[in-house]
């Protein structure tokens, strides 16, 4: 009836409490605490999974990269820590933008706190800390980045026009054949 005993697992001679989120790269250690994790206990498994995942988003292929920040951002506030410790850390570029993608791909009660955090980057000392998060916050919001504009088409030459010339009589003659033979059908009905 007393006090309930903490299950404590052992990983790399460390000790890892279930009831906090633990993140190991290599000799660091850190722990969240309790209050902005969820209450839930973590077993061993979802603990190796966040370091597993924490590994892929800081690798240097962004593809990976951005492969793990979409699944941290489906793990509610340990995801959300995760990804601001890559955003705000010093870590590769590649892993910053990662971390902005995961964090604006957050959804229902974290997209609010993802971003506040994406807002405090804004006024981050990192200049790719702050592109990542004008970037997100802009497509969070739905507006388009000056990169994303529409670029011009250069003129076309003079075989290329006549192949368009060419291409466009086609599409007329169809749209003309299809009213005729509806008009057909029609008077064939009455």
């Amino acid at each position: 009836m007393g006090g309930r005993k903490k299950k404590v697992c052992f990983s790399g001679g460390k000790p890892i409490k279930y009831g906090q989120a633990a993140l190991f790269k290599k000799d660091r250690f850190m722990s969240l605490d309790n209050n902005k994790s969820s209450q839930r206990q973590r077993t061993k498994e979802s603990v190796d999974l966040l370091r597993r995942l924490r590994e892929k988003l800081l690798c240097d292929n962004i593809s990976t990269a951005r492969v793990a920040a979409l699944n941290l951002s489906w793990k509610q506030e340990d995801g959300l820590a995760i990804l601001t410790e890559a955003l705000f850390g010093n870590h590769p570029r590649t892993a910053k933008k990662a971390a902005a993608y995961g964090l604006r791909s957050m959804n229902g009660r974290m997209q609010k706190m993802a971003l506040e955090v994406l807002e405090q980057g804004l006024k981050h000392h990192n200049r790719t800390t702050q592109a990542a998060c004008v970037k997100s916050i802009a497509l969070m919001k739905g507006q388009v980045s000056g990169k994303a504009k529409v670029k011009e088409q250069k003129p076309l030459s003079g075989k290329e026009k006549q192949i368009w010339a060419i291409r466009e009589k086609e599409i007329k003659a169809k749209k003309n054949n299809r009213k005729r033979l509806s008009l057909v059908r029609r008077k064939n009905e009455n």
